[in-house]
């Protein structure tokens, strides 16, 4: 998926806050799930285009929580639920994303999950095959270590 993809799935999605929106925040929501994730545009697999539109949403949520923080109150009407309705959302994304991060961390350090594990370090145990002297502790005897 390529971010001007995910711009415009983000604008599907979050339907009657496009008109809080501008298309720099859109922007700007992308490149930073970008950042947060370690993924580069274009994203391919079902785990990082879910992801990654899920942190984008977030930072546009973020983006609308901020702007609604000075708004507590406009003509005796009180806009505090709308600033703490945000601020749960986000609170509950954040957890998630921390939750699939520990459960799945294969997905974020982009390496094989093969290569996640310790290494092999053999017991150094050596011994002449034809005449069964043991040379372990010899100085020049070199313990094999394998990833």
């Amino acid at each position: 998926m390529t971010k001007e993809e995910l711009i415009t799935l983000l604008e599907q999605e979050v339907k009657g806050l496009t008109s809080y929106l501008v298309s720099d925040d859109y922007n700007n929501a992308c490149d930073d799930s970008s950042r947060e994730t370690g993924w580069g545009f274009p994203v391919s697999g079902d785990f990082k285009i879910f992801w990654i539109k899920q942190r984008a949403k977030r930072h546009l949520f973020f983006y609308l929580f901020t702007e609604s923080a000075h708004k507590f109150k406009f003509e005796q009407i009180n806009l505090q639920h709308r600033f703490d309705h945000y601020k749960e959302i986000i609170k509950d994304m954040d957890i998630s994303f921390v939750e699939i991060q520990e459960s799945r961390p294969e997905e974020f350090a982009q390496v094989s999950s093969y290569k996640m594990f310790g290494h092999k370090i053999d017991a150094g145990f050596q011994y002449e095959s034809q005449t069964g002297r043991d040379y372990t502790y010899d100085e020049d005897n070199e313990i094999i270590v394998t990833p």
